[in-house]
């Protein structure tokens, strides 16, 4: 599959889900999740991961995933565990699986290995080659530093995903909880951070996706911390909790007055910039000035609204000569 070809796939929720675990695997498949990852990372307590390797084979061959974008992580390069849990998930349930996602990546040679694999279980398996994507997961200074590169590294590429929890040991930051801001900093600790792998993603016509907040029981603090990514440009975010679905969902998609608005725009640009509507480059919505810029910040509003399924609630209308 070329890159260009790549599905955009709706990810403003991404539901974590321990793949040792079979209750919250059934749990998951009912949750309006848009995406769910079926963890043998961190989620999998090392003597857990060979068993639930097959444990996500079976759920992803038999369970009702409609709607949902599937996902398996992997454990990172480093580890003993990688291969044999690539081989085994696409082996055994490759046509039921979107994405791979990688966890610690540090340069784009990691990206490109987990490619050359999966094109060899394709081709071995009969699959169609290229097909499932990739999701690399930025969860360190090495990772940060090298994400322009990791971010060209593979056509397969679909996201860039941000690790606080790793990333945040990792630089030695003086705080517990995860995405939250630091008392006695008086900025975001994290813009750098997000701006980074959301440039990094934009170049390559990939989606950010913010990383967990771990009180999960506080859906507050995490529409807070949420608002902040989604506020810059992330698609989604991840969640650890059923309670943080809905919330990821609405934070995540444009309000309806924005989604409104932003169809008008495309659809008076559309108009003025017709024979009928005179040919113009330019026109006025209401007391609004609209051009090719206004079409270009409108297409990405729209684009989320429609993913996340909203119906518009107003229409264009001639204006009068």
């Amino acid at each position: 599959m070329s890159e260009s070809a790549r599905p955009q796939r709706p990810r403003r929720s991404c539901l974590a889900v321990p793949g040792s675990n079979p209750r919250f695997l059934e749990k998951a498949q009912g949750l309006p999740a848009d995406q769910v990852f079926l963890d043998l990372e961190d989620a999998c307590a090392p003597l857990a991961k060979p068993e639930a390797r097959h444990t996500i084979v079976k759920f992803l061959n038999e369970g009702d995933w409609t709607g949902k974008t599937r996902v398996v992580r992997v454990n990172d390069w480093t580890t003993e565990w990688t291969y044999r849990d690539v081989v085994t998930v696409v082996e055994g349930a490759g046509q039921n699986l979107d994405c791979i996602m990688l966890p610690k990546v540090q340069n784009a040679g990691q990206v490109q290995a987990l490619d050359l694999l999966l094109t060899q279980i394709e081709k071995t398996m009969g699959f169609e080659v290229g097909k499932i994507g990739i999701e690399a997961q930025i969860e360190n200074a090495a990772g940060l530093v090298n994400v322009d590169e990791i971010a060209a590294a593979s056509p397969r590429l679909e996201t860039i995903i941000f690790g606080p929890a790793d990333f945040m040991a990792s630089i030695n930051m003086k705080s517990l909880v995860v995405g939250a801001l630091i008392p006695g900093y008086p900025a975001d600790p994290y813009h750098y951070i997000l701006m980074r792998i959301l440039m990094a993603a934009r170049m390559h016509d990939l989606q950010a996706i913010d990383g967990p907040f771990l009180q999960v029981r506080d859906v507050d603090a995490f529409r807070e911390v949420a608002g902040r990514s989604a506020a810059l440009g992330f698609d989604g975010k991840w969640v650890l909790h059923p309670g943080q679905v809905e919330a990821a969902n609405e934070i995540y998609s444009p309000s309806q007055e924005d989604y409104d608005h932003a169809e008008l725009i495309l659809d008076a640009y559309d108009y003025c910039t017709s024979e009928a509507g005179g040919k113009k480059g330019s026109a006025m919505l209401g007391d609004e000035m609209i051009d090719e810029a206004s079409r270009k910040m409108a297409l990405v509003i729209a684009g989320k609204g429609r993913a996340a399924g909203m119906t518009r609630t107003t229409s264009f209308e001639i204006p009068e000569a």
